[in-house]
């Protein structure tokens, strides 16, 4: 069973950047299909961007297409989303979360391993 550690989070201005990071348990990391998801304060938690075992495909909400960028390290257990031009309603709780299935998996239920979360706060 893979454990899942986000970190990465803080606040932001509208406009700026930050990587989010989320460090797995397990050397078979490569072997899971890797999302991340956002939950703000009276929203369901939604699919932010989904990965592939290899790092080959990627693919994103229409929300964040564009501006964040998914992408993995195999070799070090690690999972990244890229925020570029962050928005105010991008603020949010992010999990990273896994899954042992195949094709493009947008639905929370396609996942199985969850991390805690990580809180991205955007504020001038």
């Amino acid at each position: 069973q893979v454990q899942l550690v986000e970190s990465g989070g803080r606040l932001v201005q509208p406009g700026g950047s930050l990587r989010l990071s989320c460090a797995a348990s397990e050397h078979t990391f490569s072997g899971y299909h890797m999302g991340w998801f956002r939950q703000g304060p009276m929203n369901e938690r939604e699919f932010v961007a989904g990965i592939t075992r290899g790092g080959d495909f990627s693919y994103y909400a229409d929300s964040v297409k564009g501006r964040f960028r998914i992408s993995r390290d195999n070799s070090n257990n690690t999972l990244f989303l890229q925020m570029r031009k962050v928005k105010p309603e991008d603020a949010a709780v992010y999990f990273c979360a896994a899954s042992d299935r195949l094709g493009a998996l947008r639905d929370r239920d396609d996942y199985k391993w969850w991390g805690r979360g990580t809180q991205v706060t955007v504020s001038a």
